[in-house]
């Protein structure tokens, strides 16, 4: 409960320190970026150029665009992020006894050099850290990192013609690409993802192709992340838009190497997403691979889908939803083939839960849920799954790829099932308040293998960009 009152606390300093808004009447007109939660090298704060930053209405555009030159064709931008969340456990990982509460700190801090139209320096600093964690696994390198860099890259934008831009990145930097199911910075991790490497990316209006290699910086809670050549990422990622209807297309092959594993895994795949009638949308991904590990040929597979309807006439504009996600298991381990999926590197914590016991591997999840946004700044869902193993042979995989429980023949293909409550209250253009509760039903096969208590996640968040 301490760490509780601490969260609020520190929101409460920060809305006292900060002056009030002015009215909007009363101030210059630009277009404000969006803060982009994740990837802050997204934001474009150009549009300050020219203008009176002390009396635009928030003090922090004055960080925003400071001019470098007479000519402002040389301008820095400056911010950062503070999160703090409380989580609390009951039976964590089904284990009796496994209860803790601990809070989890993250300060990101960054620098953005603009040298003319074409060249850019970005640099992002972050520090994650964690009160005592009396859970299995202590404190983790998913919870602390202490001091380390988070990105820093070099950027080069040529115009080949009037439509074709090529942008090339060089450095360290995250990833992140479309719904992040194969490949995502993790932010709901304390300590966040990074990889070192090279992004080539050819856009042509709504079209746009990234080539990219990388090696991935595995976290060192108390030393410098290193990148290492012994987990390699590269690949094609397309993604585009239908210009005369609400439909966007993505295309990919991820080539991933990891040599202490003898693996060499690709994954093509793609996925279709929009909107029908305004009122109906959907999402539907799927993706194959092949390759070998350890002597093994690979050959899996996964579909992701996702269907809703939103009664957008009525009091708190409800969105039903609906959901199926399968990801091959391997149903012969002394066959000499692999089927079982690998996740790679995802935000699995999106989709099959949020207490993380799923993972995309050897899976079958069904999903149904209801949004609602109450007033504008408030949104609450709640969101129900029921999860089956793919097959009895293969294990529990959570998500982070570990196994939970072991397969073996004569078990439950019944994992059991999980709800999860999100509330979010958007307090500020900078503030954002998060709550939820997350519990989890044992089936059969947990009974069968194991402790199988049930888990109960309570978390409390704030975050403040800026």
């Amino acid at each position: 409960m301490r760490h509780i009152h601490a969260t609020w606390a520190g929101l409460i300093l920060l809305g006292m320190l900060l002056p009030p808004a002015q009215a909007e009447q009363d101030l210059p007109t630009f277009e404000r970026p969006a803060y982009s939660p994740v990837l802050r090298q997204a934001e474009d704060w150009s549009g300050l150029s020219g203008l009176d930053t002390t009396a635009t209405g928030d003090w922090f555009d004055r960080i925003k665009y400071v001019p470098l030159s007479g000519d402002g064709k040389v301008w820095a931008s400056f911010g950062g992020q503070l999160r703090l969340r409380t989580e609390t456990w009951s039976n964590f990982g089904f284990g009796p006894a496994n209860d803790d509460t601990y809070l989890l700190s993250r300060l990101r801090l960054h620098g953005d050099l603009h040298i003319g139209e074409n060249l850019r320096f970005f640099a992002e600093g972050k520090s994650a850290l964690a009160t005592d964690r009396d859970l299995p696994g202590g404190r983790r390198g998913l919870d602390v990192d202490e001091l380390d860099l988070l990105q820093a890259f070099a950027e080069l934008t040529v115009p080949l013609n009037e439509k074709l831009t090529l942008r090339v990145q060089g450095g360290r930097q995250m990833l992140l690409f479309s719904k992040q199911r194969l490949v995502s910075p993790l932010d709901w991790s304390n300590t966040m993802r990074s990889w070192d490497g090279v992004l080539a990316t050819v856009s042509a209006e709504v079209w746009k192709v990234t080539g990219f290699w990388t090696r991935f910086a595995p976290i060192q809670k108390y030393e410098f992340n290193d990148s290492t050549d012994d987990d390699q990422l590269y690949g094609l990622y397309a993604t585009g838009k239908c210009m005369d209807c609400d439909i966007t297309f993505d295309a990919y092959w991820l080539g991933r190497d990891r040599d202490p594993l003898g693996e060499e895994r690709h994954t093509i795949g793609g996925r279709i997403g929009g909107k029908l009638f305004s009122a109906f949308d959907y999402d539907l991904e799927g993706a194959y691979q092949f390759g070998d590990i350890g002597g093994l040929d690979i050959g899996a597979y996964m579909i992701a889908s996702q269907f809703g309807y939103t009664f957008a006439n009525c009091p708190a504009k409800p969105r039903l939803f609906l959901g199926v996600d399968y990801a091959s298991g391997d149903d012969d381990p002394a066959d000499g083939d692999s089927g079982t999926f690998s996740q790679l590197f995802p935000l699995g914590h999106a989709y099959l839960g949020y207490i993380d016991v799923v993972g995309r591997q050897n899976i079958l999840d069904l999903s149904a849920g209801v949004s609602l946004t109450p007033f504008k700044k408030l949104t609450v869902s709640l969101t129900g799954h029921v999860f089956r193993r793919a097959e009895v042979n293969d294990a529990l995989y959570n998500a982070g790829a570990a196994v939970v429980r072991a397969g073996a023949p004569g078990t439950s293909r019944d994992v059991g099932g999980e709800i999860d409550l999100v509330v979010k209250y958007k307090l500020d253009r900078h503030t954002l308040l998060m709550v939820g509760y997350s519990h989890f039903f044992p089936g059969r096969f947990i009974e069968q293998t194991g402790s199988s208590k049930d888990i109960d996640f309570v978390y409390t968040s704030i975050q403040f960009t800026f």
